[in-house]
């Protein structure tokens, strides 16, 4: 695998709760590994929520014996659900704090992928896919049929998330599995890039024939371009193992 990360603060907001962690090195007991999170909260509460997460996450995960990548996940994010939670509730500044969460291990020609909340993960092997499903109030609406997906785009209820690491005891993550081709990519953003820019302007970034570093910066460029509201957050990784 070969990645590259970047989160930008964006045009409208002072502070950046997003947060990211990406490595094509091992972590312990993931070959590789990939996180965007998104927090939420008061003044300093969401960059705190999203930082600890990530953190405490990867520092688990380092302690960790190998095996089957799912288990592994579901039992480090309910920790670090309960550790966030324990915060948000002993320290006042940081009350009500939580944070969305999405993570994948790529082994062999395999995806494993975790997510809570609507921080995104795109499949791209010259045509785009949304592999996660948002834990919105938006995205239930859109699968319930009462508002279609180009309504949900500027939903007033848009950033109300159903689903985040921290603001309560228990923690309810999905799991996804997909087969990589060689030369393809998995994209994990905050919804700072997918509120932005539309899967037609990421399908023409993605298919651009250049490093992830720059595909990263072109995702950031074109979220700013159309208003940059939000903080942004971009991991990108390609897989270059022909096994």
């Amino acid at each position: 695998m070969k990645s590259f990360g970047k989160t930008d603060v964006g045009k409208k907001r002072k502070i950046n709760q997003d947060y990211l962690f990406y490595s094509d090195e091992p972590v312990g007991c993931f070959p590789n590994l990939y996180i965007v999170a998104d927090g939420m909260g008061g003044h300093k509460a969401g960059d705190k929520a999203s930082s600890l997460a990530v953190n405490r996450f990867v520092e688990l995960a380092g302690q960790q014996e190998r095996e089957l990548p799912f288990l592994t996940m579901e039992r480090l994010i309910r920790q670090v659900n309960e550790e966030v939670h324990r915060v948000s509730e002993r320290e006042e500044e940081y009350a009500g704090m939580g944070t969305t969460f999405v993570a994948a291990t790529v082994l062999g020609r395999d995806a494993y992928i975790m997510n809570v909340g609507d921080s995104r993960l795109y499949y791209f092997n010259g045509m785009l896919r949304q592999v996660t499903l948002d834990h919105s109030l938006v995205e239930e609406l859109v699968r319930a049929g009462q508002i279609d997906a180009q309504e949900s785009r500027n939903h007033p209820q848009k950033n109300i998330i159903t689903r985040a690491v921290g603001v309560s005891e228990e923690i309810s993550p999905d799991f996804f599995q997909i087969n990589m081709d060689k030369g393809s990519r998995i994209l994990l953003c905050s919804d700072g890039l997918s509120n932005m820019v539309d899967d037609e302007d990421l399908t023409d970034i993605l298919s651009q024939d250049i490093s992830e570093e720059g595909l990263v910066e072109r995702c950031i460029e074109e979220a700013l371009f159309y208003g940059g509201t939000d903080n942004i957050a971009v991991v990108i990784a390609r897989q270059d193992d022909g096994r």
